[in-house]
């Protein structure tokens, strides 16, 4: 069973920058596709960046570039860089897995998760 624990999160200054990790255990992680989601109050939760096995990266039409997710297979975590932060970043991130099935070459619907961490809350201030 594949666990992930969030970190990072925290009460941070608008137009700052900030790395979240996530550390996974109980698992090959090299065999699943790891993804950043967010929920803010009142908001759908949403998908950010996706690193897919084999290490295709992929992310949500923003419109921004100010994120940038990162594994490292050898220790087992992914972060996610959030450059140029703003208010409306305020939210629960969240980190999630799965292990895609054959000919699955990516899916950023968070039902297909299997596995998530418990969030780690970054709060922006102006």
């Amino acid at each position: 069973q594949l666990q992930l624990v969030e970190s990072g999160g925290g009460l941070v200054q608008a137009g700052t920058s900030l790395r979240l990790s996530c550390a996974a255990s109980g698992g090959t992680f090299s065999d699943y596709a790891l993804a950043w989601f967010r929920k803010a109050p009142g908001k759908e939760r949403e998908y950010l960046a996706i690193s897919w096995v084999g290490g295709k990266v992929y992310y949500a039409d923003l419109g921004e570039g100010r994120f940038t997710i990162s594994r490292d297979n050898a220790k087992n975590i992914v972060d996610l860089h959030v450059d140029s932060l703003k208010t409306e970043d305020t939210a629960m991130y969240y980190c999630a897995a799965t292990r895609p099935s054959p000919g699955v070459v990516f899916t950023s619907t968070a039902a297909m998760y299997s596995y998530w961490g418990e969030g780690t809350q970054v709060t922006v201030s102006s």
